[in-house]
């Protein structure tokens, strides 16, 4: 059983940095594109929040049926909030 146990949580950790590693990677690109764009913090806010939306219609019924809905939505804003923060972070800087 310890086995199992060291074999879940190394899993856990690779897919964690994966997740970390394509999140980083999409924040480079939406602060590429949205820099020089003469975005006001209002305009900011509607893409996020109409990000977080669509995110959660078009994938808001996960198949397998392991999810809810509401947790989906959870995790999406989730997922949501940290684009929405390193993208606002690297616009900061320039």
């Amino acid at each position: 059983m310890p086995s199992r146990l060291a074999d879940l949580i190394r899993k856990a950790r690779r897919l964690a940095a994966e997740r970390d590693r394509l999140l980083d990677g999409l924040a480079e690109e939406w602060a590429r594109a949205l820099r020089g764009q003469g975005l006001t913090a209002s305009d900011l806010e509607e893409l996020w929040e109409g990000l977080t939306e669509d995110a959660v219609r078009h994938g808001g019924h996960p198949p397998d049926g392991k999810y809810t809905v509401q947790a989906w939505r959870a995790e999406t804003q989730d997922v949501v909030a940290r684009l929405r923060k390193k993208v606002e972070a690297a616009l900061d800087d320039g």
